[in-house]
């Protein structure tokens, strides 16, 4: 392990130093802009550390910094996290560098779930309805579709791609059959729900999502040694004595709480699971001990540059982060397609 991060000490401390850049933007720009002095004395005075006490900051400045950027500004990392990780360890499980988080219907499931929310009126209720349902549906969809593969405690590959696939075109179907029957009022809390966005997270958001992500992201990077070897094939994976079958199902499991924890809070926000993990993968290489980390850190980083960005340009009001991670992730996908076309 250590000659492991050895080898990358530079690049790894390029990631974390620019991890950490990254959220003093993330806190400082916006329709008003903060110094860096008063966010330091901002977060110092919440966290009564008698050393920043002397600093000034205005209430504007507190209310902006701490009720709005810094839960909107968490809640992007974790998400990011946990979207970017899942997304490593799917491309691993499956074999293929184009699988995302959402492959065996996590996202669909999610939507169906929010849009049953939103139908009922539920969703109305109260702020953690709409991401219950939303967890719900996803861990339903994802429970279902590893269900209707499994047979004799193993979990084909290809049966479940193609699995998550029919399901998530059936909640598509249920999806829109939802949204034709309720009114306009309920069509643009989905709508606005799907696009996903960082936009009016409140630390409810975060204490909800803190937890499952970082238990989920934390037990991953723990498996990232059996994930190398079940890489590697079926058979070196059975010649060291793995249960290959329940690893599989394990990975699987943890990957998609932690996406459908991800999802539930900050809508559908797609690319991140797909384009992350394989930048990561050409700068550190394919060790998934040091790529679940650092996948980590890029995908919260990446996350939070598209909502700066998408904040700063205002036409006529803020880019929402899942449009953001679209216009910057389709181009990188698209040469991705076009480059393993030209190695077939």
């Amino acid at each position: 392990m250590p000659n492991l991060y050895q080898r990358n000490q530079s690049k790894v401390l390029v990631l974390v130093v620019s991890f950490f850049l990254v959220i003093i933007l993330s806190l400082t720009l916006g329709q008003v802009d903060i110094s860096l002095a008063g966010a330091v004395a901002v977060i110092g005075y919440q966290w009564y550390v008698p050393v920043f006490s002397g600093f000034d900051f205005t209430p504007d400045e507190q209310a902006i910094l701490w009720h709005i950027r810094m839960p909107r500004t968490l809640t992007g990392l974790m998400v990011g996290a946990a979207l970017a990780v899942s997304g490593a360890v799917m491309q691993g499980v499956f074999g293929n560098s184009l699988a995302d988080p959402g492959i065996i219907g996590v996202s669909s499931g999610a939507a169906a779930g929010a849009v049953i929310a939103i139908a009922s009126g539920i969703g109305f209720l109260h702020i953690f309805y709409l991401p219950l349902f939303a967890f719900i549906g996803a861990l339903v969809t994802v429970a279902v579709t590893v269900f209707l593969v499994m047979r004799h405690g193993k979990i084909p590959v290809l049966p479940l791609l193609l699995a998550g696939v029919a399901i998530s075109m059936i909640l598509g179907a249920i999806t829109s059959g939802i949204l034709t029957y309720i009114n306009e009022q309920k069509m643009q809390q989905y709508l606005f729900w799907m696009v996903g966005g960082l936009d009016f997270r409140r630390w409810e958001h975060v204490y909800l999502a803190f937890w499952p992500v970082s238990l989920g992201v934390a037990a991953l990077i723990t498996l990232s040694r059996h994930l190398n070897i079940l890489v590697l094939g079926e058979t070196e994976a059975r010649a060291v004595g793995m249960p290959l079958a329940q690893l599989r199902l394990l990975l699987l499991a943890i990957a998609s709480l932690t996406t459908a924890t991800a999802v539930c809070v900050s809508g559908n926000i797609g690319f991140v699971g797909l384009v992350i993990p394989h930048i990561m993968r050409l700068i550190i290489g394919p060790d998934h001990r040091i790529l679940l980390p650092c996948s980590a850190l890029a995908g919260g980083m990446f996350l939070l540059i598209c909502d700066t960005l998408g904040r700063l340009l205002l036409c006529p009001s803020e880019i929402r982060v899942g449009i953001m991670t679209a216009l910057l992730g389709v181009p990188y996908f698209l040469y991705l397609l076009r480059k393993m076309n030209r190695q077939q």
